[in-house]
């Protein structure tokens, strides 16, 4: 696979932020939530140890490397978070923000990409990211239409395949894992330090959010989540898109559990039930209590169209 090599030293220079349906489905505050008392940080940081962080709150969980280079981001939710994350960095390093990977195109990943590009981070992509924020398209799934977002927030370094960055005494490989969540997602797998960052093509401890209208595919998805579990042991830190922060074992049930959706969804499919019919079976009873803002005929659906059923 083709692999562009970067130096810590070497800079390379190659929205209007949509509403997500992850945002959507943010709890509201509530009136009793006065003024009164203290405000709470929307943004938290988890120390996960060797300069490397967790930034945990709405929108998907950013992973952060600290340390002589700089700060190199991957992920960093939502415009409004942006200066907030920007604070909370600072209090995790004195170096400035370097580097943001965006693992996928969605809002809640890549939505405070101005706002990162203001205190000099290059946005790092693959291709079909900076693709799909040019564009508008009708998500199916929440039946409505995504717009193409404002060029200020694109990524300005994209790579094809895979991408390997030297920071911070480390080896940082970005992998396309096509046809996941969506047609371009990357892992980020920290080598030295164990970590591996998967976005949204995990979803720990809730259903899965398969984005077909995107390039997604239940089938990629299970296979970019084979990727991270092939690369990780027992003692590796996994970083979900959404969710607490992961291990293997956790990993390798989901896995388990996204296989069961595909083959009970493809054995009714295949036995010529209709879409409404194998719905109405509920063949994911078992999995009720993981429903979130994707719910089972969400992800049924999703599931019928990655086998090639029609909308």
């Amino acid at each position: 696979m083709k692999k562009l090599l970067l130096a810590s030293t070497i800079l390379l220079v190659a929205c209007s932020q949509a509403k997500s349906p992850a945002d959507a489905a943010e709890p509201q505050p509530q009136a009793s939530e006065t003024a009164e008392a203290p405000a709470k940080p929307n943004i938290t940081s988890q120390d996960l140890g060797g300069g490397f962080y967790m930034l945990l709150g709405p929108g998907g969980n950013i992973g952060v490397s600290t340390g002589d280079d700089g700060v190199y981001m991957i992920d960093d939710k939502f415009a409004r978070f942006g200066q907030e994350i920007i604070d909370v960095v600072a209090t995790l390093s004195d170096k400035p923000i370097t580097y943001v990977l965006n693992t996928h195109h969605h809002g809640d990943h890549s939505g405070a990409n101005v706002e990162m590009k203001a205190v000099g981070a290059t946005i790092i992509a693959h291709d079909n990211v900076r693709s799909r924020m040019g564009i508008s398209y009708m998500n199916e799934a929440f039946g409505q239409k995504q717009e193409a977002r404002a060029a200020g927030l694109w990524p300005t370094l994209t790579f094809s395949e895979d991408l390997t960055l030297w920071f911070n005494g480390d080896e940082v490989r970005a992998i396309h894992t096509p046809a996941g969540h969506t047609d371009g997602d990357s892992i980020v797998h920290f080598v030295g330090a164990n970590i591996v960052h998967l976005g949204d093509n995990y979803f720990n401890g809730s259903l899965p959010f398969v984005d077909v209208d995107s390039g997604g595919t239940i089938q990629g998805m299970i296979g970019a989540q084979q990727t991270a579990y092939d690369l990780s042991n027992d003692a590796t830190q996994i970083i979900p898109g959404h969710g607490a922060l992961s291990n293997k074992a956790e990993l390798g049930e989901s896995i388990k559990r996204l296989q069961a959706i595909h083959d009970r969804v493809k054995a009714r499919k295949d036995a010529g039930e209709s879409l409404a019919a194998i719905t109405a079976a509920d063949p994911l009873a078992d999995m009720t209590d993981l429903e979130s803002f994707m719910k089972k005929s969400d992800v049924i659906k999703a599931t019928w169209r990655s086998l090639g059923g029609s909308k």
